[in-house]
């Protein structure tokens, strides 16, 4: 896809891996519309910040109502907004398993059938939901984490299968420990180089965005290499 004077969206925008999906959307030319539950930093003509609670239905209307009004369809929705909280499953408190479906599934589920109509009938689109490696095998102290990105996972898996047909891609990626502030809640994990670099794990998103029409990467692991530094002999 040729991305200059494309409409993309892209949730959890303010930071982390979406905040340099951003950039690097707006640095081929597209035209971006960032959500935040907060105010956003970057500052760019092509690029527009709303304000939404990715888990309010309500608040996603609006904002959707809002960019459809003046743009008329999306190209491009990154369903990147998520957090995670750990404990274990007799632990964890039940606040905070509603909070993380509420944003990490249900925020999918309400942009996503927002933009699809629009995109099935241009018979062009890319739907591309974060998920992580917690949604190809469990960790222990993630039970809620794991059950959303496993959830995002099937809805991703589903979802490409009904509108590959319509010309519209849906990629689901995969990504391990990035090292951005996602571990604030866990207070064992400090983020350090040896992680993914959120500009990378961007990077290779707007790749997929860009193949050619026929083309189309429906799952994509991203794993450091070595996690826990190198190794010596």
């Amino acid at each position: 896809m040729e991305l200059t004077g494309k409409i993309a969206v892209v949730t959890g925008a303010n930071k982390g891996i979406g905040l340099h999906c951003v950039l690097q959307l707006l640095d081929k030319g597209a035209k971006v519309y960032g959500i935040c539950r907060s105010g956003c930093s970057t500052i760019h003509e092509n690029y527009i910040c709303l304000r939404a609670d990715a888990g309010n239905i309500d608040s996603v209307n609006t904002v959707m109502d809002a960019i459809l009004e003046k743009e008329g369809h999306v190209d491009i929705l990154i369903n990147n907004a998520g957090l995670g909280y750990f404990g274990t499953c007799d632990t964890l408190p039940v606040e905070q398993w509603h909070e993380m479906f509420s944003t990490n599934v249900n925020g999918i589920f309400y942009f996503t059938r927002r933009v699809l109509p629009q995109m099935k009938a241009n018979a062009s689109g890319h739907i591309v939901n974060i998920a992580s490696t917690a949604g190809l095998e469990g960790y222990p102290q993630t039970t809620g984490y794991c059950a959303t990105k496993f959830a995002v996972r099937g809805f991703s898996d589903a979802l490409y299968k009904e509108v590959r047909d319509y010309g519209v891609k849906v990629t689901c990626v995969y990504p391990g420990s990035v090292k951005t502030d996602f571990f604030r809640h866990h207070p064992g994990i400090e983020p350090h180089n040896y992680m993914l670099q959120p500009e990378d794990v961007a990077a290779q998103i707007v790749y997929a965005i860009c193949s050619p029409p026929n083309f189309h990467h429906v799952n994509l692991e991203i794993r450091p290499l070595q996690p826990k530094g190198p190794k010596t002999v």
